[in-house]
C-alpha cells in the first residue's frame, strides 16, 4: 500500500489581541466618519469652484479699507484747517484773561493806597485833637498811632508733641486733643489781659483794635483776616506788675494754666519795662457825623 507523505496543515493565524474589541478597532482605524469624509469634499469641491464668491469678498474688503482711509484723510484734513482757527481763539481767551487780571491786580493796588492814605488822615486827625481824654480814648481803642510803656510779654505755643495732621480740636464729642492752641484759646487770653487792665495789645506784632477779631481757619489762627503762626506773643501795654498778677488770677489765666497742665500748652509770661505797639494798619470808621465851627454836630 503506497504511502502518501504525511498531510501538513497551515497552523492557524494568531489572532489580533484586540479582536475582541472590534467596534474600538473600527473607529480607531476610521476616525473620519463618513459624513465628515463628505463635508471635506464638497468644501474642497466648493474652493476650486466659487472662485468668485473669494473674489467678491476680497473686492468687499479692499473697499472697506478705502473708504476707511477715506475717512480718516478728510478728518485730518478738516481738523487741519480748523486749528489755526481754535488756536486763534485759544490765544485771544489768553490775552484777555491776561488783561482782566492786570486791571484787577491794579485796581487791588489803588484800593489799597487808598486805604493807606484815609488811614493816615485818620490818626493825623485824631492827633491834632490831643489833650481831649474822649479823644485820647477813641485814638487808643481804634489803635490809631503807635503806643510805648510798661506792660507784660505772653508767649503762648503750641505743644512740643502737638499734631499736624489736622486732628479732633478740643471741645468736641470725642473730647479728643491734638495739643494745638486755638482761636478760642486766643480770644480768652486776650480778653483776659483787657479786663485786668492793658489799655494796647498786639499778637505777633498786630495790633488789635475794638473792633479786631479772632477767628480760625483750618488749624491756623486769623487776626483781623492775617494769618499767625505760632508762637503766639501777645504784647499788653499797661501797669506791668499789676497787670501780669492781675491776669494770672484772672478765670482766663487761671483758663491758660489749665491749659498748660492738660495739654501741654507752652506759656510764659513777664514783666517789660518798656514796650512798643505799632499802629493798626488801617482804621475802619463804622459812623462819621461832619465837624461844624461849634463842634460835632
Amino acid at each position: 500500500m503506497p504511502q502518501h507523505p504525511p498531510i501538513r496543515s497551515n497552523p492557524a493565524r494568531p489572532s489580533r489581541p484586540d479582536a475582541s474589541m472590534s467596534l474600538i478597532t473600527n473607529v480607531m482605524d476610521h476616525s473620519l466618519d463618513d459624513g465628515y469624509a463628505e463635508a471635506a469634499a464638497r468644501k474642497k469641491a466648493a474652493g476650486e469652484s466659487g472662485m468668485p464668491k473669494t473674489l467678491r469678498a476680497r473686492l468687499g474688503l479692499a473697499g472697506g479699507l478705502v473708504l476707511a482711509a477715506l475717512v480718516v484723510t478728510v478728518g485730518a484734513a478738516q481738523a487741519r484747517v480748523a486749528a489755526p482757527v481754535i488756536a486763534k481763539e485759544r490765544q485771544e481767551l489768553i490775552d484777555r484773561i491776561d488783561r482782566e487780571t492786570a486791571a484787577a491786580d491794579k485796581l487791588e493796588d489803588t484800593v489799597d493806597e487808598l486805604r493807606d492814605d484815609v488811614g493816615a488822615r485818620q490818626r493825623l486827625a485824631l492827633r491834632h485833637t490831643g489833650g481831649n481824654p474822649q479823644a485820647d480814648l477813641v485814638s487808643l481803642l481804634a489803635g490809631a498811632g503807635e503806643v510805648h510803656g510798661p506792660g507784660v510779654r505772653l508767649v503762648v505755643d503750641d505743644a512740643k508733641e502737638a499734631g499736624t495732621d489736622g486732628g479732633d480740636p478740643r471741645g468736641t464729642s470725642s473730647f479728643s486733643d491734638t495739643g494745638r492752641v486755638r482761636d478760642r484759646d486766643m480770644q480768652r487770653v486776650v480778653n483776659g489781659l483787657w479786663q485786668s487792665g492793658a489799655e494796647a495789645v498786639s499778637i505777633n506784632g498786630q495790633r488789635l483794635t475794638a473792633l479786631s477779631a479772632i477767628r480760625a481757619a483750618g488749624a491756623a489762627i486769623l487776626v483781623d483776616n492775617k494769618p499767625l503762626v505760632p508762637p503766639y506773643t501777645v504784647l499788653a501795654v499797661g501797669d506791668g506788675k499789676r497787670l501780669g498778677a492781675r491776669f494770672q488770677d484772672s478765670p482766663d489765666g487761671l483758663y491758660l494754666q489749665a491749659l498748660k497742665d492738660n495739654y501741654g500748652i507752652r506759656s510764659s509770661i513777664s514783666v517789660e519795662s518798656d514796650l512798643r505797639l505799632a499802629a493798626a494798619p488801617s482804621v475802619i470808621v463804622r459812623t462819621a457825623q461832619p465837624s461844624t465851627e461849634k463842634g460835632t454836630s
